[in-house]
């Protein structure tokens, strides 16, 4: 038996609001986690205090499930033809990124927000893909072990509630680790909560954005 790959062409959405101001504005772009929508991320994106400066885009992954409880969602990665999916995955976002700019008045600040399983997604698009992100914004996951962490991942909030199971006291540590080990600028919150965003994450990514 002999295996074969073909690429072909495949539709992915993503939801877009415009800032509150005209003009141009730098563009927030983010990752839901496993078995979410666009609509979930879109909705912590438009949440975060100064939000409403930037352009809000949330990018739905391309592989559609059904979770063990019966939701309808979405998953960045799969474990069968892996790095094909990453590849495929890194130009998804890069075209999504390209056409916001050509068809909106995006300046050149960007930044990558990635929640759960959308932390991975976040850090790939940074470090693989076209379009360099000045400031990357991880929640409750963690960097890929695979990926070398250099300056292309530009500035980095890292954020973990201290009860979360999924994402570890452990890998927080050692991503931790590996931003000081790259020399990579970063700022850490470890709030109260679970493996969600509460208003404790809410107002320290507000405050992250207003230095961006």
């Amino acid at each position: 038996m002999q295996e074969g790959i073909i690429q072909s062409s495949l539709s992915g959405r993503y939801l877009l609001r415009p800032p509150s101001d005209s003009g141009a504005a730098p563009l927030l772009a983010g990752f839901h986690g496993y078995g979410q929508t666009a609509e979930d991320e879109f909705n912590l994106l438009c949440s975060i205090p100064g939000a409403e400066r930037w352009f809000c885009c949330s990018i739905e992954a391309l592989h559609y499930i059904d979770t063990p409880a019966g939701i309808h969602g979405a998953s960045w990665m799969t474990t069968r033809d892996r790095d094909q999916h990453i590849e495929e995955n890194v130009r998804y976002v890069d075209a999504v990124i390209e056409r916001i700019r050509v068809l909106y008045p995006v300046n050149d600040t960007l930044c990558f927000h990635g929640f759960s399983q959308g932390t991975g997604m976040a850090c790939r698009a940074a470090l693989l893909g076209r379009h360099r992100a000045e400031h990357v914004m991880l929640l409750g996951g963690d960097i890929p072990p695979e990926l070398a962490v250099n300056d292309h991942i530009g500035r980095v909030h890292l954020a973990r509630g201290n009860r979360d199971r999924l994402y570890s006291q452990e890998r927080y540590e050692c991503d931790i680790a590996r931003l000081q080990d790259s020399g990579i600028a970063f700022v850490t919150s470890e709030f109260t909560g679970g493996h969600r965003a509460n208003e404790a994450y809410f107002k320290a990514a507000g405050g992250f954005l207003e230095g961006a």
